[in-house]
């Protein structure tokens, strides 16, 4: 019997939850697993749907302190023992005190698997002529930063000529990628820098997806419109000078003539990241129509990477909330597997909306109780399926992204 309502996909996850991780896992096992990431998942009355993947999360200290110690569990695991020493590689807005939370949290995960951590940077512009950065996080963490050289195929700490590591942690999202050429570096790295986002596109992602989904549905017999968001590509759009916005307001009626009536969708810029680069349309002639603000918005994104490739993703009305605001759910992973995350919610949006934008705050989401081999609770055990997928289609993206080179 093929399972077609929201409620049989919850109550078959749940009994099936052994059997289905184990498939999950054969199929993982053909492609290196990112070191970590995030999904944003959201919740209608009608499916649960991925809208986004992070394969640079921030985000570590909104994360449970017992899901956390699962983490450095799989980190362990997933690192190996050969691996000692650790440099974990950060984004260089350091006056984002938040962002500093993040790092720290990240750190003690890495702490607690065993393995020696130092927070490195090879952005000389963050120290001037000293060799390290001393900082506070939002929380009170003392931070350093050590400067860092390419010396050859390594990293080499600036103080001590002797430091070497076993491995690098990268948490810095490549959108203005460092001048290191990473194909002939000797230390490993993860997750591979070349799934930056100069080079990765959400659309190529939602397609890998859509085809993990599929298969996963075919596996299972359950209809595939339960776990996924259905969605269009919009190319060669320029905001600036309106060029191609006719084609994007044609997908954008495509997609919504699949929808049902009153229905919105997303436009989100294809290598967008820290939620810019969105809007919201409820018909084609609203593309057109966007004012100079709002063209700008969608123009532009961080480090001024220029949008000009355009995901156009069904909008999935969330039924989460809050303290009364509505919320969306964001799962951290580690190797492919879920370890936890948080609940993002925004007082100043509605259902449709965007959450991840000015407003928005956090509550903390626990799984530690959420375990393979075991029955589960029905909503949690679907989110962290839709989390491995989507893990499975960012392995295959990668994969993609570093053959090509």
């Amino acid at each position: 019997m093929r399972i077609s309502s929201k409620s049989e996909l919850e109550r078959f996850v749940s009994e099936n939850w052994t059997a289905i991780n184990r498939q999950i896992d054969l199929w993982q096992s053909e492609y290196e697993q990112p070191i970590y990431s995030s999904v944003d998942i959201r919740e209608s009355s009608r499916k649960y749907a991925p809208v986004d993947h992070n394969l640079y999360p921030a985000g570590w200290n909104n994360v449970c302190s017992k899901d956390l110690k699962k983490a450095a569990a799989l980190f362990r695991q997933a690192l190996g023992e050969s691996i000692i020493r650790i440099a974990l590689l950060p984004e260089s807005h350091t006056k984002n005190k938040w962002y500093l939370d993040n790092i720290h949290h990240l750190a003690l995960a890495l702490s607690d698997a065993g393995f020696l951590v130092d927070i490195v940077s090879p952005d000389k512009t963050l120290f001037d002529s000293s060799d390290h950065l001393d900082l506070v996080s939002q929380s009170g963490h003392n931070l350093t930063i050590y400067a860092v050289d390419v010396v050859g195929d390594v990293f080499q700490r600036r103080n001590n000529k002797e430091m070497s590591y076993d491995a690098v942690v990268i948490n810095h999202d490549q959108s203005v990628p460092f001048d290191i050429d990473w194909k002939k570096f000797k230390t490993k790295v993860f997750p591979s820098p070349l799934a930056g986002w100069t080079r990765r596109q959400k659309i190529n992602h939602f397609e890998y997806y859509h085809k993990v989904a599929n298969l996963f549905c075919d596996q299972f017999n359950i209809e595939p419109d339960l776990i996924q968001a259905k969605f269009r590509a919009a190319h060669g759009v320029d905001f600036e000078s309106k060029e191609g916005l006719e084609s994007m307001a044609a997908q954008v009626d495509s997609l919504l003539a699949e929808l049902p009536e009153g229905s919105s969708v997303f436009a989100k810029a294809s290598q967008g990241t820290y939620g810019m680069g969105i809007s919201v349309f409820t018909k084609g002639s609203e593309v057109l129509e966007m004012n100079r603000r709002t063209r700008n918005k969608m123009d532009v994104g961080k480090n001024n990477i220029k949008f000009t490739s355009i995901l156009i993703q069904e909008g999935v009305e969330t039924i989460l909330k809050v303290e009364d605001a509505p919320a969306e759910i964001t799962m951290y992973l580690v190797s492919g597997r879920s370890v936890g995350g948080f609940m993002r919610y925004n007082p100043q949006r509605g259902i449709n909306a965007n959450l991840n934008s000015q407003g928005m705050l956090y509550k903390k989401f626990c799984i530690s109780d959420i375990c393979q081999g075991t029955d589960t609770h029905q909503k949690e055990a679907v989110y962290c399926l839709i989390a491995r997928l989507s893990v499975l289609a960012a392995s295959k993206e990668i994969h993609e992204l570093i053959t090509k080179e």
